[in-house]
């Protein structure tokens, strides 16, 4: 496999040199970027690592759900615990250390916890317009959780006609996949006068259990599954151990948006967006088993999903002392998701379900203090309600009752002030410093009757200061050279001080009130080259200390180390402020515009990273991804867009698995000394595009070409085999 990974990226790039200069295609060293400063603005005044996912990469890659859109970057890496999952790994952190932004609104809720979440499948790709990820520190801006990154999706937005008749365009999509049967289908349309415009998207998805590879390790197969027949749970054979049972599940996703300009001055826009899955089955606790060798779980499966959004975005252009842009966002999102679980062949199933209402109001500002100075400042509230809930129902007997809740009754709250500012020291030379004050404040009540804690609430109340300082430099139009120092916090939020929850056999977490924020520091170096006019070198190098980090070690219950839970003894464990982590690495990528519409690029990334444990020992970090990246060959023209792309992960090895994964034999292969590890893999894939006329594209993609089995690192779930994908897109 290290020999394909060679070849792809040292010998890829020379094909097609024979090609005469006179056809060459300029490559370019910046971007329009939003996410670093919330404004619109050139990517060559900011001092962090961005990139931009483009439209025209999504239409040519057709990623199923947004977890498959952030990976076409070639720099986030994706776990996965179930098919309607995605848990996104960026420089060595991810879950509630990443932040995600839709349409500038937060969507972090206090619920987001230190492993593996999926809440990024709420997004619509139909209806994102670009996508950036912004690498390192984002606190300044965003405050808490943005320690790792932020994720910024920009959905689609109402274009008004520049005539006097009514501007309307639109499309269908309907998709079709093999490895998981997967029939999508999708509409939106646009409608725009001078002053008022329209969208409306709907997308439905449909999938299938999830076929893996024929060519990879026996012990990813699923030779048998549990279902239920005449009151009994059954383990049946499965016919093909290729399928992954139970994976299927389905979603809906509509949005609606209008925009209203009365003047250049003014320009409103309220966006509505309501996204529900179906219930999905979490498939590593589907291959959980007990130590006689038969599946722990009757059932485990995650209720709907759903995502509610509705957010108002005022934006005021004014020449003023105060500022000149100015930018107003009111939202209120609701959140709903729920885990129902059942040991096998018990007849208590247990229903935990949680309910968030997010509240949040942001004002941006922005100022040319003169020709060389440019200051962003702002103010941020964030509100979140948790209602969580617990129902135990008897299966045979038809009966139910109050559970423990997952979470306590809690409200969260962000307050935080930010100023930001940008002097040019000369044409060639740019500085950036910013400073934010974060109020964080977290009241919870806790339910004694089910679980004697030795508390009754939790309350909160404390600030954090990040800051960040940057440059950038640019000797000639050729030549970009940044560095940035910045710190970074996350807020103990009621997921870290108050969820119960068995986090691996053996082991229950309890509440613990007495949580601080961490912190990160963090520098990183990047520099990117133009050779010529069609090739473009970027590397970018970064250190990350994570301090006061919040994690899971054992702890006490009324004096106790064990107890009993859900039927089992259960070493006592609490989110504690009791490590120090570290990781470092380096991201590098080249792009290569070859004449007469041919291309190539390359994308790498290296990471090592080590968190302190309880005895004082060095383990590797959980959520450090092994060595990845992509490379791709492609050809373009007028009517085709059509690319071969090779992507690769290196493996795990035992010993450089995190101390807490090394228990999680299920989603692992087995070495030769019987341990546990992640092997290597690769997939070839075809990607195609071909305009058949003005109206109508043909997509077309061959994935995963030789049919490869394999596990990314630290996912439940088998990656799809040999998949083929058919979709036809009509404009109108």
């Amino acid at each position: 496999m290290r020999k394909i990974i060679f070849y792809a990226v040292v010998l890829l790039p020379f094909i097609g040199f024979t090609q005469t200069a006179k056809d060459t295609v300029a490559t370019e060293l910046d971007e329009i970027v939003v996410s670093a400063n919330r404004w619109k603005q050139n990517s060559k005044s900011i001092p962090q690592k961005i990139s931009v996912i483009t439209a025209s990469k999504v239409a040519l890659q057709n990623p199923q759900t947004a977890a498959d859109l952030l990976t076409i970057s070639g720099k986030v890496f994706m776990q996965k615990s179930q098919q309607g999952g995605g848990s996104p790994m960026i420089r060595g952190f991810a879950t509630n250390r990443l932040l995600y932004a839709i349409d500038g609104i937060r969507m972090n809720t206090a619920i987001f916890r230190g492993g593996n979440i999926q809440n990024v499948i709420s997004l619509d790709p139909f209806a994102t317009e670009s996508t950036e990820v912004l690498f390192g520190p984002g606190s300044v801006m965003y405050g808490s959780d943005a320690i790792g990154g932020v994720m910024s999706f920009q959905t689609l937005t109402p274009q008004f006609s520049s005539e006097e008749k009514a501007f309307i365009t639109g499309s269908a999509v309907t998709r079709y996949s093999s490895a998981n049967n997967e029939k999508t289908g999708h509409f939106d349309v646009n409608v725009g006068w001078k002053k008022w415009a329209s969208v409306t998207s709907i997308s439905s998805n449909d999938f299938g259990d999830l076929r893996m590879g024929s060519h990879g390790p026996n012990e990813y197969l699923r030779p048998f599954y549990v279902q239920r027949q005449n009151g009994v749970d059954e383990v049946v054979t499965n016919d093909d151990p290729l399928v992954q049972k139970p994976t299927a599940y389905s979603q809906i996703n509509l949005m609606q948006k209008v925009r209203f300009a009365p003047n250049e001055k003014w320009d409103f826009q309220y966006g509505f967006h309501f996204s529900e899955t179906s219930s999905y089955s979490r498939y590593d606790r589907h291959i959980r088993y007990t130590n006689a060798g038969l599946p722990r779980y009757g059932e485990f499966y995650y209720g709907p999903q759903k995502w509610i959004m509705n957010n108002l975005n005022v934006t005021h252009h004014l020449k003023s002392k105060l500022f000149d842009e100015m930018s107003l966002r009111l939202a209120h999102q609701f959140f709903e998701e729920s885990r129902v679980s059942r040991n096998i062949n018990n007849p208590n199933r247990e229903i935990r379900t949680e309910k968030v209402n997010a509240y949040s109001l942001n004002t941006d500002f922005t100022k040319a203090t003169s020709e060389k100075n440019k200051v962003f400042y702002g103010f941020e509230y964030v509100l979140n309600d948790v209602n969580s809930t617990g129902i135990n129902e008897d299966i045979v007997a038809g009966t139910s009752a109050v559970g423990p809740a997952r979470y306590p009754q809690a409200k969260w709250q962000s307050i935080g002030v930010y100023l930001n500012d940008q002097y040019k020291i000369s044409e060639k030379t740019l500085l950036q410093a910013g400073l934010r004050y974060n109020q964080f404040i977290l009241k919870a009540d806790f339910d004694t009757a089910f679980y004697p804690f030795p508390f009754t609430e939790a309350d909160i109340d404390n600030g954090s200061i990040t800051g960040s300082a940057g440059i950038v430099y640019r000797p000639t139009d050729k030549w970009v050279i940044s560095s940035n120092v910045a710190t970074a916090f996350r807020s103990p939020n009621v997921d870290d001080v108050g969820k119960v929850f068995d986090s691996e056999p053996g082991s229950v977490v309890i509440p613990n009130p007495n949580l601080q924020a961490e912190y990160a520091y963090n520098v990183d170096l990047n520099v990117a080259k133009l050779f010529g006019k069609n090739v473009k070198v970027d590397v970018s190098t970064y250190y990350t200390l994570l301090d006061n980090a919040l994690v899971r070690r054992d702890f006490t219950l009324n004096g106790a180390s064990e107890i009993i839970y859900d039927g089992e003894l259960s070493q006592v464990q609490a989110i504690q402020n009791a490590a120090k982590a570290n990781v470092y690495g380096v991201q590098a990528g080249v792009e290569v515009k070859i004449p007469s519409g041919f291309r190539f690029s390359t994308d790498l990334n290296f990471q090592k990273g080590e968190e302190e444990l309880d005895n004082g020992d060095k383990s590797p970090s959980r959520h450090v991804a092994p060595f990845f990246g992509v490379s791709r060959v492609g050809y373009a023209n007028s009517k085709l867009d059509l690319e071969v792309n090779l992507q690769f992960s290196d493996e795990v090895a035992y010993e450089d698995l995190a101390e807490e994964e090394k228990g999680k034999k299920e989603i692992y292969a087995i070495d030769g000394n019987g341990n546990p590890y992640s092997p290597s893999w690769y997939t070839l894939n075809l990607k195609s595009m071909y305009k058949l006329n003005e109206n109508f594209t043909l997509t077309a993609g061959l994935e995963n070409i030789t049919d490869q089995r394999y596990r990314p690192y630290s996912s439940g779930i088998v990656a799809p085999g040999k998949n083929f994908v058919l979709a036809l897109r009509a404009k109108f």
